[in-house]
């Protein structure tokens, strides 16, 4: 079965272009031309990946992004910006979106951007046998893409998952921005370790008893960061 790639812009030219490209790709395409159009869509049916513009009629790209992570739709978002700011960026990532890019874009680039993310969303049936990997209360499943802390579920974006993961693979190791850009995001984010922050700042919330104590994911001032075992 295609792997469903819902493309929101509110300029059909650009839908059009991305919708063709897509498909030519091997993947299945739904389109959705509002914000409120692409809210009731992503909310509704089971898409793998969404290209989300920011700017949109009725209601702006970000609004969509917060509003469906509020509902717990997990579903990858790359969002799209004319703006090529900082600010920009770093909004649309902590609000939930998984990766950006700057228009003007090639739909090359677009393609292999949803290549690279759904790549690393595929996984192999789970056996029961799964390994796992606890750090005190934390547990970590690496296979399901699941975690609990004492017990209860938590909710990732596959990208803060991933840089979970890869945290807890090298406990007790000082892990550089760069080091966790090259790692999770294995393409080239030159300058932009801001985005390693944002995450970080996302686990924290999750599994953190006191995220102005962190005891899992350390700050290493001026090097990067540490995930220990709580003592």
């Amino acid at each position: 079965m295609k792997q469903r790639i819902l493309i929101v812009d509110d300029e059909e030219s650009i839908v059009t272009l991305l919708k063709y490209n897509i498909d030519q790709a091997g993947y299945e395409t739904d389109s959705a031309y509002t914000g409120t159009d692409a809210l009731d869509k992503a909310s509704s049916t089971a898409y793998d990946m969404i290209v989300l513009d920011v700017m949109l009629p009725e209601m702006d790209g970000m609004e969509v992004c917060k509003q469906l992570r509020q509902k717990q739709v997990e579903t990858p978002i790359l969002m799209l910006t004319a703006k090529d700011d900082e600010l920009d960026k770093v909004l649309g990532l902590e609000l939930g979106a998984d990766d950006y890019l700057t228009k003007p874009f090639s739909p090359r680039e677009v393609v292999a951007r949803i290549k690279a993310i759904l790549r690393r969303m595929t996984r192999e049936p789970v056996e029961q046998d799964s390994p796992f990997i606890q750090i005190a209360d934390l547990m970590i499943y690496p296979e399901q893409y699941e975690a609990t802390i004492k017990g209860q579920s938590l909710t990732f974006t596959p990208k803060e998952f991933e840089l979970l993961h890869y945290l807890s693979q090298n406990i007790g190791r000082v892990l550089s921005r760069d080091q966790l850009l090259s790692a999770v995001w294995n393409y080239d984010f030159v300058g932009d370790t801001r985005i390693v922050d944002v995450h970080v700042s996302h686990l924290r919330e999750k599994i953190e008893p006191d995220t102005k104590k962190p005891v899992y994911i350390k700050t290493i001032r001026g090097l990067g960061y540490k995930m220990e075992e709580p003592k």
